[in-house]
């Protein structure tokens, strides 16, 4: 099995789609996803990109993805917003997952934020499990809130 971690490129907002609908539907909310291939694509590779990503390739195919964007804290500055992480269910347990996230904290401390921050689903146990071995705090004094447009 040859894995490449890399930064993705617009080519691969087709296939990003395809793993972003995925996650929904494991997630339990297809319909959610309501972002065009357009606007995507725009939102990371146009003008003035609001996400970045990494994507992990396994013998050329690209099997996961983590997608973040820079947050601000008024208390402790920069921090890297983790929006999404996700391997492909065939490729899960293969060390994908390890190899993205790493690649991530990496990069945050290269780019000096202040740490990483991210949401999970209270019953994704594997999920929760994997950032537990990162010794990560989970904050269950906080509410989330939406408002949509």
């Amino acid at each position: 099995m040859n894995v490449v971690v890399r930064r993705a490129i617009k080519e691969d907002c087709v296939r990003l789609m395809e793993l972003v609908n995925e996650l929904a539907v494991y997630e339990k909310a297809p319909q959610e996803v309501t972002v065009t291939l357009p606007h995507f694509i725009e939102s990371g590779f146009g003008a003035n990109p609001v996400w970045w990503a990494y994507v992990a390739e396994v013998d050329g195919t690209v099997e996961g993805f983590a997608l973040y964007y820079v947050r601000y804290s008024t208390w402790k500055g920069q921090r890297m917003y983790l929006e999404d992480i996700l391997v492909t269910e065939k490729m899960r347990g293969k060390g994908l997952g390890k190899l993205l996230f790493e690649k991530l904290i990496e990069e945050a401390k290269e780019k000096k934020f202040s740490g990483m921050v991210w949401q999970v689903l209270d019953w994704n146990e594997p999920a929760i499990n994997f950032y537990k071995k990162y010794n990560a705090s989970f904050d269950a004094g906080w509410i989330n809130v939406s408002l949509l447009f």
